[in-house]
């Protein structure tokens, strides 16, 4: 891509809440109180779009662990949250929601300072879909109810049955580094509805917000143990909560390669589970569709948030005869997605979340070249003195065989193919290991629906993309994931049902 402006990328000053928040002293949130490390091992915490470290973490020990889950264990055992009147705990997380919105701008700051996206973004989107899924589940605390039956095989008036809805218990909830915020609100939420305790690991990038959310947790008003925040590494602390003996559940957004690991370890005992993982997304264009529309909307559906986004529309398939031109508006799109630091009020994509992302989507864009695809647009990283930036990127000329098609990328890269039956490219679509989200471009309603039908994704979505609502339930097929969050089904996850059967 040719810069067609001049971009400064030195990152903006922080704000008097932000520079407060990087200079507290690394700890962790144990049963209600600020505690330190009983190791004394930190993480470094980078801004990516300078490249420099601006604060520290804590590195979570097998003792912090063992202290979390302890204090998330007798919270659930003696009822101080789940025998609480609904009402109460309603009330309880409404005020979390409150806290949210009211802090929102210094939370959005701390999410681009420790992601990379644009603070405008987070301030648009990440925060106020975390106090909304706060929100919604708050409604949920008074709605969870059993149900009567008549038994099949007995007389009548001789028993009586029914079913109870309880809380599964102590959860361990892991949540990744491309919308920390969000990602710890939509696990916290729906357990606090059902009653349970948690202990939430944010990733160890990105580690700002959930800290800072521990302090609102505690201003709201949840008592002590009821929300554990520690952070760490997955390998060492996260190992540690998934096969913790303590822990009656597990809740893991990120790859597909760590869920499946999380998976197996979880076996021996049967732990409930919850597994949001990867995705390689197609994206459908028919030859009826509007390029004025369609073309920005396909470039938000890959460049949005760097393409650090599991249902990022990464696969182009788009009809023949309108293939051309919804590439060619797609690179018009190149200037406003062009990289740019976090805090600069203009920008719409950033920098990648570390040098080891940076790396991974270089290496995939190179494999592409040496593979034979064509660039369009980008392919390369813009020049800057700090910070992890690569250029919105088209390839074409692909083929399935291509690791650039087949894997998950993770970044600004889209694959841009042409189709010309309808079969034919439903078959290309469903060709791969992931089913997490896959979107249809059409003026043709019914097309629309044959295609969203055929289409082998817990997500489908037409005309749009990543438009993702607290009460729409959302995962994965195939290898994108285990069971679903949100909505309904996301409160589900987190209650066991008990049958009661009574002689009279």
């Amino acid at each position: 891509m040719n810069e067609q402006t001049t971009i400064d990328r030195t990152q903006r000053e922080y704000s008097a809440a932000a520079k407060k928040a990087l200079e507290r002293s690394p700890q962790l949130y144990i049963n209600g109180e600020w505690v330190d490390s009983s190791g004394g091992e930190t993480i470094d915490v980078e801004d990516p779009s300078s490249g420099k470290i601006v604060s520290k973490i804590v590195e979570a020990s097998d003792k912090d662990v063992d202290r979390a889950v302890a204090a998330a264990r007798t919270a659930f055992d003696d009822g101080r949250w789940r025998n609480m009147p609904p009402v109460a705990r309603q009330k309880i997380m409404t005020k979390l929601a409150d806290l949210i919105e009211e802090h929102a701008d210094e939370l959005a700051e701390l999410e681009a300072i420790d992601v990379g996206k644009p603070k405008g973004m987070a301030g648009a989107i990440d925060v106020p879909g975390a106090a909304a899924h706060i929100r919604f589940c708050a409604g949920w605390a008074g709605k969870i109810n059993g149900e009567t039956m008549n038994p099949y095989s007995m007389p009548g008036e001789t028993m009586f049955a029914y079913t109870l809805k309880e809380p599964v218990g102590v959860c361990a909830q892991i949540v990744p580094w491309n919308f920390p915020l969000l990602m710890a609100c939509l696990k916290i939420a729906p357990a606090l509805a059902a009653g349970c305790t948690t202990i939430l690991k944010p990733a160890e990038q990105t580690s700002l917000t959930a800290l800072r959310l521990a302090d609102l947790v505690h201003e709201a008003g949840i008592p002590a143990g009821v929300v554990n925040i520690i952070t760490g590494y997955g390998h060492t602390g996260g190992d540690r909560m998934v096969k913790h003996p303590d822990v009656d559940k597990v809740a893991f957004t990120g790859s597909t390669e760590i869920g499946k690991l999380i998976n197996r370890n979880v076996t021996d005992t049967l732990k409930h589970i919850t597994l949001e993982l990867g995705g390689k997304s197609p994206v459908v264009v028919m030859p009826d569709v509007d390029i004025q529309e369609t073309a920005p909307g396909v470039s938000q559906a890959i460049f949005f948030n760097s393409g650090q986004v599991c249902v990022a529309g990464s696969r182009l398939y788009a009809h023949k005869s309108v293939f051309d031109e919804v590439v060619e508006g797609m690179a018009n799109t190149a200037e406003f997605w062009a990289p740019r630091p976090s805090l600069d009020p203009d920008a719409h994509m950033g920098p990648l979340v570390s040098k080891e992302q940076h790396e991974r989507v270089m290496g995939y864009i190179d494999a592409g070249k040496r593979d034979g695809a064509s660039v369009l647009m980008g392919g390369d990283a813009p020049s800057s003195d700090g910070g992890y930036y690569v250029n919105p990127t088209i390839l074409t000329d692909v083929n399935p065989q291509m690791s650039v098609v087949r894997e998950e990328i993770f970044g600004p890269v889209v694959v841009a193919q042409r189709f010309e039956d309808l079969d034919e490219v439903v078959k290309d679509a469903n060709d791969t290991q992931y089913g997490l989200a896959a979107g249809v471009w059409t003026k043709d309603a019914s097309a629309a629906h044959r295609i969203a039908s055929k289409l082998q994704a817990g997500t489908v979505w037409v005309n749009c993309h990543a438009m993702i609502d607290v009460a729409v339930p959302f995962g994965g097929f195939k290898e994108s994931g285990v069971g679903r969050e949100q909505g309904r089904e996301g409160i589900e996850a987190y209650l066991e049902t008990k049958s009661v059967i009574m002689k009279l």
